[in-house]
C-alpha cells in the first residue's frame, strides 16, 4: 500500500519473492492468500538503466502485468461489510462515506470516482470492464467479537460464515463483496508483521460457498507507522514528518487507502486468475502492490507525491461524498502502462 520507477521495480521484485505468501500450512489452499505489502519507505538501492516516462509515476518496461483470462467483477458490487470489534460511530463513518464515493460522481475533482476510473479500465475476456457501481448492501455488527480478539485467516472466514448461517448477511454470488473490517484492538494473523489487509474467496468448507472477500485491520494502536503510512512514519525514516490525517484519525485514514488498495485488487483478480505481474498465481503482484506508496506526481523512495492541504494542514488528493476528503494510493493503469491518480499535475 512506491515510487519513482526505481523503487516501482524493487517493490515489484521484491513482492515477488516476499510479498504474498502467507504463514498458515493447514491446507494447500490458503497458502494463496493474497496479502497487502507493507509500506518499505525509501531506503532502497537505485537500480541502475531503467527509462521511464517522466509524467506517470513507476511506468517502466520491466512490469509485466497480464491478463490470465479469469473473471473481473464486471456486475455491480454489492458490499456486505461486518464490523468487528468496538467502532465509534464516527469511524464508522469515515469508512462508510469512502465507500459511497467510489460511485459518487458529484465530488469535485480530483475525485474518489475519477480514482476508481483507473480500476474500471480493467477487462475480461468478454470485454466487459470492471463495474463503477459500488453500493453497501449490509452491514453487520460483532462488538464482542464472537470469534475472539485473535483471529487467523482461516477465522476471519468463519466470522463471515457466521453471519451467512445467522442470515444476517446474503448469498450472494453474482453481486456480492464480504468486507471484514477489523477495530483497533482485535489482532490478526499477521497484522503488522506482513500484511495491513487481504483478499481472497471463501472456502466452501468453511462458509459453504466461494465468495470474494476482504479484511482489513484498523492499526491505529498497533502498528499506525506500518499500515497507517504516511500518517505515521517509522522511526528509521529520521526526518521524515508525519501527515495530518484528513479525517482526523491515522488508523482509519490509513484503513481508508488499504480498503481502496484491497477493493481495486479484489475487483481485478477476484479468484486469483485475472490480472496480475509475475508467473506464481500464489505470490502475484496486483493493480495496487505495483504503487505502493505513491499518492501523487513525483511519488516515490519514501516521498508520496504532491497531495494537497486544507486549512488545517490535512493531508488529501481525492474529494469524497459529502464534502469528505480523503488520502488514496495511486493504482496501476493498464492504458498508461504506470501508476495513475486523478491528483496527477501535467
Amino acid at each position: 500500500m512506491e515510487p519513482a520507477i526505481f523503487f516501482t521495480v524493487l517493490l515489484y521484485l521484491f513482492s515477488l519473492s516476499h510479498g504474498t505468501a502467507p504463514a498458515l500450512a493447514t491446507s494447500a489452499t490458503t497458502t494463496q492468500q493474497q496479502q497487502r505489502t507493507l509500506p518499505l519507505g525509501g531506503h532502497r538501492p537505485a537500480v541502475a538503466g531503467i527509462a521511464g516516462s517522466k509524467k506517470y509515476e513507476g511506468s517502466s518496461d520491466l512490469v509485466h502485468l497480464r491478463y490470465h483470462m479469469g473473471p473481473v467483477l464486471s456486475s455491480p458490487i454489492s458490499i456486505n461489510l461486518i464490523w468487528y470489534g468496538r467502532w465509534p460511530l464516527a469511524h464508522q463513518a469515515v469508512i462508510r462515506d469512502f465507500l459511497h464515493s467510489i460511485s459518487d460522481a458529484s465530488a469535485p475533482s480530483p475525485s474518489v470516482h475519477q480514482w476508481w476510473s483507473t480500476v474500471a479500465l480493467y477487462t475480461d475476456q468478454t470485454g466487459a470492464n470492471i463495474t463503477r457501481s459500488i453500493s453497501i448492501a449490509r452491514e453487520v455488527y460483532d462488538p464482542l467479537c464472537s470469534r475472539g480478539t485473535a483471529l487467523t485467516r482461516l477465522s476471519i472466514q468463519q466470522v463471515i460464515a457466521d453471519a451467512v448461517a445467522a442470515h444476517h448477511l446474503p448469498v450472494d454470488h453474482r453481486n456480492g463483496v464480504y468486507l471484514v473490517l477489523t477495530a483497533r484492538d482485535v489482532t490478526v494473523q499477521d497484522f503488522c508483521r506482513a500484511v495491513c489487509g487481504f483478499h481472497y474467496f471463501t472456502f466452501p468448507s468453511i462458509v459453504g460457498h466461494t465468495l470474494p472477500y476482504a479484511w482489513v485491520g484498523n492499526s491505529g494502536r498497533q502498528c499506525p507507522d506500518v499500515c497507517a503510512y504516511p500518517f505515521a512514519v517509522p522511526s528509521y525514516m529520521a526526518g521524515t514528518a508525519a501527515m495530518s490525517p484528513p479525517n482526523g484519525d491515522a488508523g482509519v485514514d490509513g484503513m481508508v487507502s488499504v480498503i481502496g488498495h484491497e477493493l481495486a485488487e479484489l475487483s481485478s483478480n477476484p479468484l486469483v486468475n485475472a490480472w496480475y505481474a509475475g508467473e506464481d498465481p500464489t505470490a502475484p503482484t496486483e493493480i495496487g502492490d505495483l504503487c505502493e506508496g505513491v499518492y501523487g506526481t513525483g511519488g516515490g523512495g519514501g516521498y508520496t507525491g504532491q497531495v494537497s492541504s486544507d486549512g488545517g494542514g490535512r493531508k488529501y488528493n481525492v474529494n469524497g461524498k459529502g464534502g469528505r476528503r480523503f488520502l488514496l494510493q495511486w493504482l496501476w493503469s493498464p492504458v498508461l502502462k504506470a501508476c495513475a491518480g486523478p491528483n496527477a499535475v501535467n
